[in-house]
């Protein structure tokens, strides 16, 4: 192929990653927007509040990146299914990735409980521990109608109808508002709960978004061929499973280092803690973009997999890292340039703002990495490779991030930003090795059958 005929291949797949990216972008930042309502509703209560959300969410992202990775190889599966035009399968697979769901929400949601006595060992704030059992434990129960609201996406962004799957996912950000205002402040008859309220709220509002899906899916018409009566597949379920299970494995090794990342910085004290979430609030939003662009590359390689177009793999994993590329070189630079600005907007607290800011300066030019790291990270998921990118994700995190940030923060003088500047480099190095896999595992796709 000529370099003028790739760019041309290349071009025509941008739509279709733009336009399967842009719903699943917004409805992965639904689950985000929850715990942004939560930080901008109780951001009037003062530091404590504000801290004890972005200590919780720091160890709930966990759970909810693991529960996402893993219940993702639904899309492939069902993607390539799609591909492959076995239609009569995918009721199969959803009604198994729902039970599989509901498994993995309630591991979940026991994991989260059972970790909070060990919390007071690690060097938290003892107000900040104080103030949040409650909040706590609705949000581990919050992780199982999370779960199954999960698998409803993956099998409508497979099958072609994403906008779905984000209609039901931003209908909980919806009703979250009202369910927080109610409950942190008080109306009428009911109690100023504060925090707890936020944590109520948040589980109700994604419990009712997940029922509406079940509603839809049970007696709308559109839903007639995904409802088709199946047996629950007990070794589907476990193939779905141990197909997940590395790419689970690999989000908890990113998400539990910037947990880590989060109670390193918790050592800098409770106006630290405070700063951390005010900028996680925005950079969690912005990590929503590579998130969607991995899950659309990967459902669209999945199916061009199951039609058997090898061609067309490489021209969509390019397409959608020039899609990521572009959206966050922009991010890039409102980080850089208007951080302080985005931070007054969420606190008034000054000694909060200038940790939030510069957090951001190390945010910026981690937007660059990330970008090339989501994209071909979703390219090789589609391809069913998920062992390999998960060992690289663990070096790069741990055995790099981790380390440098600690040095830049305490030996460099960085403080808390440091902590996430050690990130920059293990993001690009992660990126650029991911690259290389994806065009070996294509090359041996693309090669003719030996003998």
């Amino acid at each position: 192929m000529s370099q003028q005929a790739g760019i041309i291949a290349i071009w025509r797949q941008v739509p279709g990653i733009v336009g399967l990216a842009l719903p699943i972008v917004i409805g992965l930042a639904a689950s985000t927007l929850i715990g942004v309502t939560d930080s901008l509703m109780l951001a009037p209560l003062g530091a404590v509040p504000l801290a004890a959300v972005g200590l919780t969410n720091a160890v709930a992202v966990i759970f909810i990146a693991a529960i996402y990775g893993l219940l993702s190889a639904l899309s492939v599966r069902i993607g390539h299914a799609h591909g492959a035009r076995h239609h009569r399968q995918i009721p199969a697979l959803l009604r198994s990735g729902l039970v599989l769901g509901a498994l993995v929400g309630v591991g979940g949601a026991l994991a989260m409980g059972a970790i909070w006595p060990l919390l007071p060992l690690l060097g938290q704030p003892a107000e900040v521990l104080a103030a949040m059992p409650a909040y706590w434990a609705m949000i581990a129960l919050f992780l199982i109608p999370f779960s199954l609201l999960t698998v409803f996406k993956s099998a409508f962004e497979a099958v072609g109808r994403p906008w779905l799957g984000t209609a039901f996912a931003f209908l909980a950000v919806l009703v979250n508002v009202p369910l927080n205002y109610a409950l942190i402040w008080g109306i009428g008859p009911l109690p100023m709960l504060g925090l707890t309220g936020a944590g109520i709220a948040s589980f109700l509002a994604e419990a009712l978004a997940f029922l509406a899906a079940v509603a839809w899916w049970r007696w709308a018409p559109s839903q007639r061929r995904l409802r088709l009566r199946r047996k629950v597949d007990l070794a589907e379920m476990r193939s779905t499973a141990m197909e997940g299970a590395p790419l689970g494995a690999m989000y908890v090794v990113e998400t539990a280092a910037i947990g880590v990342a989060t109670l390193m910085i918790g050592a800098f004290g409770a106006i630290a803690l405070a700063g951390n979430q005010v900028a996680q609030s925005v950079g969690g939003l912005l990590y929503m973009l590579p998130l969607g662009v991995a899950g659309a590359v990967a459902i669209r390689v999945a199916q061009e997999r199951g039609a058997d177009n090898i061609a067309a793999l490489r021209p969509i994993a390019y397409a959608a890292l020039l899609v990521a590329m572009v959206w966050l070189v922009g991010a890039f630079l409102v980080l850089a340039f208007k951080g302080e600005a985005i931070a007054r907007l969420i606190t008034d607290d000054p000694e909060v703002v200038v940790v939030a800011t510069a957090i951001f300066l190390a945010f910026a030019p981690m937007q660059i990495s990330d970008g090339v790291q989501s994209a071909m990270l979703g390219a090789l998921r589609g391809l069913s490779d998920t062992a390999w990118p998960a060992a690289v994700s663990a070096i790069a995190y741990w055995l790099v991030a981790l380390p440098l940030g600690y040095g830049l923060a305490h030996w460099g003088g960085l403080g808390p930003a440091g902590i996430w500047a050690g990130f920059i480099l293990a993001l690009a190095g992660a990126g650029a090795a991911l690259v290389w896999r994806f065009q070996r595992q294509t090359r041996a796709l693309a090669a003719p059958p030996s003998g």
